[in-house]
Parts: C-alpha cells; structure tokens; sequence
C-alpha cells in the first residue's frame, strides 16, 4: 500500500504543483486560452485555488515523507477532492459538461489518495 500510496500522491502533487503554480503566477489573459471559465471568477478567487492546489500538493508529500503530522497527507488529498467536486460544479454550471474528464480523473485519484493514506498512514 505505501508504494501505491506513493505513486498516485507523487503524480497528483506534480500535477497540482504546476496547476496551482500557473494560477498564482500567470494573469487572466495568460489563463484564459486554458482556463476559460477564468472570466466568470474573480481572479482572487483563482488566486487563492491555486494557492490551495499547491499546498494540497505539499500536503500530500511532506508531512508522510517527514513523519511529522502524516494525517495531513489525507486532509491535504481529501482538500483536492472538493477542490475538484468544485471545478465540476463550475464547468456544469458553464454548459461545459464535456469539459468535466480531467475533473472526475482528479477526484477519483484524490480519493484514491484519500483511501490509501487511510489504510497505510
């Protein structure tokens, strides 16, 4: 179980690094060829998801990698989770239900981080 565990926290806290990384660093403009539903949020909003991506992603790495707090690592993946019941509650919202894959993706994989840091933490 921790190898399992490792792998799905390593993949979603590259992916979560660079997601949140990109909404905290880059602009609307700059977001928007991507990120169209950017212009319905206001860019604090997405300021602070990206701050939450990131530390999700630092969340499920370090406190099981330190040992220090490791019920974190599933506090941080279970974040993710509603981050992306969020995202797939926005995309409906917009009409874009075919936009909503790597959302559900995501989600299953964060709650399959969830899961594995229940049973190996």
């Amino acid at each position: 179980m921790s190898i399992a565990y490792w792998i799905v926290a390593a993949l979603l806290a590259a992916f979560y690094l660079y997601a949140g990384g990109i909404k905290i660093l880059r602009n609307q403009e700059q977001l928007r060829p991507m990120m169209g539903w950017v212009d319905t949020i206001p860019m604090p909003v997405v300021r602070l998801i990206g701050t939450l991506e990131v530390l999700g992603a630092a969340g499920l790495i370090l406190p099981p990698l330190t040992g220090i707090a490791p019920w974190l690592a599933v506090t941080a993946a279970t974040g993710l989770v509603l981050i992306q019941v969020g995202g797939i509650t926005v995309h409906l919202s917009r009409g874009e239900a075919r936009m909503i894959g790597l959302n559900v993706v995501l989600l299953a994989t964060a709650a399959a981080a969830v899961w594995l840091g229940t049973t190996w933490l």
